[in-house]
């Protein structure tokens, strides 16, 4: 397994409610049915108000922690030449204006360790 991890803030002018609804409703099912490489997605959205921080000044500055999960490293890069076509990117990328903060989106490939 290969996996990526997004941290993506919302909108400002959307309510957490909102975000999730359009998060779920539509932008989730256009990742699954345009980019079929991934084989597993969680998004898990966080409850600001439950935040442990551990030192001063900080903020969470984001709004959701999304797990993308390929076969291997191949698949992710299959899936990002995928994402690279017009067809495909262009309609993600429209959608993600409805959707999220595009300047804060931060999406890093990860090396899980279970224990």
């Amino acid at each position: 397994m290969f996996k990526a991890i997004a941290f993506l803030t919302r909108r400002p002018d959307l309510s957490h409610d909102e975000f999730v609804e359009h998060y779920e409703n539509v932008h989730a099912k256009l990742n699954r049915d345009l980019l079929p490489q991934i084989i597993g997605y969680r998004r898990n959205y966080l409850d600001h108000s439950s935040a442990l921080l551990s030192g001063p000044g900080l903020e969470l500055d984001f709004d959701v922690v999304t797990e993308f999960t390929f076969e291997d490293r191949a698949a992710y890069e299959a899936m990002l030449a995928t994402h690279a076509q017009p067809g495909v990117g262009s309609v993600l990328d429209a959608d993600e204006e409805n959707l999220f903060d595009r300047s804060r989106i931060r999406m890093y490939t990860v090396e899980v360790a279970d224990s």
